[in-house]
Formats: structure tokens, sequence, C-alpha cells
């Protein structure tokens, strides 16, 4: 009993509500419409200003717009040719409308390498062409330098490392003029003691190298007396060269 009453009450108080709201006044919109005339002289001005040119210009096909035009027009008559028919369905039309830009983006990387290794190419013989030019201080004295003439003059001038430096590039020389060795600007002296097959050249060229690299890379001070003791391996290896 308690039950019913309390869902009758409550089925009043939810009509109450409705009925509230259905109550409500609607509004309507009285507001006077005052029309706006429009004459012929403010049309001309709309129709010269530009934001209200609707005009539509056809703009002009760029260099790949043609291609890929030219491109896809080829492959449709392709594919008709094949199948025998005009349009594609499902997943044949699929690949049929990305197979020309894929192409498309194959002939454009083809170029692309293509246009590198030339100018690749170009640079490599450029840089060759520099390098034959360019000519190192002790390739001018190896071929074209008196060497025996540089070494009495650095002596009067009592500058005995440069003096050692010239006995080495003389025995240099004469490796390469007696083909023990092949003289390049790239070589190290270490590749030029592998070539040397003969032992007591091998071990001549080695004795002179450590002091080549002692006195003249290492900035050690020589003097007269110590200079008359070092050149003797340099002059006694040059006379080896010249009788082998």
């Amino acid at each position: 009993m308690k039950l019913h009453r309390f869902l009758c009450i409550c089925f009043c108080f939810v009509q109450l509500s409705f009925a509230q709201q259905s109550e409500q006044p609607v509004l309507f919109d009285d507001t006077d419409i005052e029309k706006q005339d429009i004459s012929e002289k403010d049309l001309e001005s709309y129709k010269a200003d530009d934001d209200f040119n609707y005009i539509e210009v056809q703009q002009e096909e760029s260099f790949l717009d043609r291609a890929y035009r030219w491109l896809r027009n080829i492959l449709r008559k392709f594919w008709e040719a094949i199948f025998g028919v005009g349009t594609a369905t499902g997943f044949l039309y699929f690949v049929f409308r990305i197979l020309p830009y894929i192409l498309l983006g194959v002939l454009i990387f083809l170029l692309i390498r293509f246009f590198l290794k030339v100018n690749s190419n170009r640079l490599i013989m450029k840089t060759k062409a520099q390098g034959n030019i360019t000519i190192t201080e002790e390739e001018q004295i190896i071929k074209n330098e008196d060497i025996p003439a540089l070494i009495k003059e650095a002596i009067n001038q009592k500058n005995y490392r440069l003096a050692i430096r010239y006995y080495y590039l003389l025995s240099l020389k004469y490796l390469t003029e007696n083909d023990t060795i092949s003289w390049q600007p790239q070589k190290t002296n270490e590749d030029y003691i592998k070539e040397i097959g003969k032992t007591s050249l091998k071990d001549g060229f080695k004795n002179i190298t450590r002091i080549y690299d002692y006195v003249w890379y290492g900035e050690f001070g020589v003097d007269a007396l110590k200079f008359e003791a070092l050149k003797q391996p340099f002059e006694n290896l040059n006379k080896s060269i010249n009788k082998s």
C-alpha cells in the first residue's frame, strides 16, 4: 500500500514538471526588417574588387603534369590493348591508379642518379687533373733539381739538417732510377722498405731512414762534427745502389 502511494506521488510530480515546461512562453522575432537597396554603382564596386572575382583561371600545365598525362595515356592504351577493356574495377583499378606514380618516381630517381653520377665523374676527373698539375717540393727536387749541388750549398750555409734531407732524397732518386723502388708522392718510407728486395740495400735504407727521421722530423741539432759521421751511411748506400 505504501509502495502504491509512493508511485502515485512520483507520477504526479513528473506530470507537474512537464506542465510547467509546457507553460513557458514561445518567443518570436518581431524585429522590423530593413530592406537593403543595392544600386548599379554598388555592383560595379564589387565587380572591381578582386576579393569578389570568382572567374576560374585555367592553370598552365607544368612539365611534370604533361609528363604524367603522357605516361598515363600510354599506360591506359597499353592495358586496354592487353585486357581489351577501357576501365578496370576492384584491385586492378587500384593498381592502375598508383602505377603511373610509381613509374614516374622511378624515372625521376633514375634521372637524379644519372646526373649525380655524371657530376661525381667530372669531380673525380677534375681532382685527378689537379693532382697531375700539382707538384710537391720533394717531387720537384727528385725529378728536376741537381741534388748534389743542393747538398754542397746546404753544407756551405752550415745547414746540416737540410743537407741530411737532400742526402735522403738523393738516395730515393738513385733507387728509383735503378728500378729498385717506384717513387710516388703518396708513398711512405715503410712502403719503400717493403719494395726493396736486396737485403743489403734494404738494411742500408732502413738505417738512413732512421737517421733522416731523427734529424729532420725530430729536429735533432747537427753540427759539423756530427754531420761528418751521419753522412757516411748515405754515401755508402748511394755507392751500393750505383754498383747494383
